[in-house]
């Protein structure tokens, strides 16, 4: 294949041409500047969470157990996270912290207004990168574990970015960590099949649809309420740049998704009359086998087989949490350096669901335009419930800043 002709069939695979992200402004922020930063430490900053958290659910006289999420959130890698939940939201809806009563209808009353705005804050940055009017869009893919319900936030969120009435929507529910790479692989087909095809993706999580007091029952509790958090990731997806108009980021070359058989216990999301429930196996970072996964999606295009094995890609994995970002350096015999994006992401963010993938890929494109990622090809890889894997074979194009 000559020169020309793999420079057309690369401008005509499915390409992110635009990123944006968002997290959501606490309204303890708000009163005064010094009441601001004290509440941002309060709220945000991982190793005072275990006292905030206690005392928000009135749970100070449970030493032991706080103990218990200390060491949790020093282990977790985390160093802070964002929530759209205040301490004064939880005051005013004492449902949300008894488990006696349903408090499912008060979850989704608050995550109706919270997730489109979140989702259109992220959305609004990726449009203004793309440089395209909202117009242009023909195809919105939404996910969120955060809300239910028809009409559903893709509607709200559709109406507050002034799109058109015959953008064809689709909707992603529960799909757990998953949920921003099951959104790129839609989107890539709708890419790859429609002509002049633009998709927006957006993933958005508010973590109030889960938040509540520690069940004795349920240990993984205290365990989710010390990773997870806020945050909204938005992408443009097409084929065919317009020439001096837009600008691949990424090319999508290869998609896959497989179960891993035997898994399903290790984790699952269920909607019930106390939100969201979700359960995380400690045996999880050691059912996590993802290197026929990775190595069926390279295969084909002969990348694993090449001079450095594993570590002559780049890597934007979604960090479920610390030790399965371990469990997956170790078994793919990654240098550190491999998992930086995600390890940074975790670190600054929390665990953001479906939507943290999207922050993974921003910062694994911020270190291509400063020099700290080189190689062409990479892997997008996101864990979800079942287990499944979602894959996604990447090649690199060039940023704004190189053309």
């Amino acid at each position: 294949m000559g020169a020309t002709a793999a420079l057309l069939e690369q401008n005509q695979r499915a390409a992110v041409l635009a990123i944006g992200t968002a997290n959501p402004a606490n309204s303890v922020l708000q009163p005064s500047l010094a009441e601001a930063i004290a509440g941002y430490l309060e709220l945000c900053l991982q190793d005072e969470f275990p006292d905030w958290y206690f005392r928000v659910t009135r749970n100070e006289h449970r030493p032991t157990l706080k103990a218990k999420m200390k060491r949790l959130c020093e282990k977790s890698g985390i160093r802070k996270r964002h929530f759209h939940h205040t301490e004064e939201m939880i005051g005013s809806h004492p449902e949300l912290l008894d488990r006696a009563q349903p408090s499912l209808s008060a979850r989704l009353r608050i995550t109706a207004d919270a997730v489109p705005e979140l989702a259109a804050a992220a959305a609004e940055k990726a449009i203004a990168e793309w440089s395209r009017p909202a117009g242009d869009i023909t195809h919105l893919v939404f996910s969120t574990n955060s809300s239910a319900g028809l009409p559903g936030p893709d509607v709200s969120l559709a109406a507050l970015l002034g799109l058109r009435p015959t953008v064809r929507r689709t909707a992603l529910y529960l799909h757990g960590c998953s949920a921003g790479a099951a959104a790129f692989r839609v989107a890539e087909d709708l890419a790859g099949n429609g002509d002049g095809a633009r998709v927006l993706v957006v993933c958005a999580e508010a973590i109030v649809i889960g938040f509540g007091a520690h069940d004795e029952a349920n240990y993984d509790g205290l365990v989710v309420n010390s990773v997870f958090g806020d945050g909204a990731g938005a992408a443009i997806i097409g084929a065919g740049a317009v020439a001096a108009v837009e600008c691949p980021i990424f090319h999508m070359v290869a998609t896959s998704q497989a179960r891993l058989p035997g898994t399903e216990p290790a984790v699952w999301v269920r909607l019930g009359e106390s939100g969201l429930g979700y359960n995380v196996s400690a045996e999880l970072p050691a059912l996590v086998s993802v290197e026929k996964c990775v190595a069926d999606a390279v295969a084909p295009l002969g990348l694993a087989a090449g001079r450095g094995g594993w570590n002559s890609l780049f890597w934007a994995m979604h960090p479920g949490g610390r030790a399965i970002l371990d469990s997956y350096e170790a078994a793919l015999g990654l240098e550190p350096e491999k998992l930086a994006a995600s390890r940074r992401v975790l670190g600054e963010y929390g665990n953001m669901l479906g939507a943290t993938i999207i922050f993974v890929l921003d910062e694994v494109r911020r270190r291509r335009q400063v020099g700290d990622v080189a190689c062409e090809w990479g892997v997008m890889l996101a864990l979800g419930p079942g287990l499944t894997v979602e894959t996604m074979v990447l090649q690199a194009a060039g940023s704004r800043d190189e053309k």
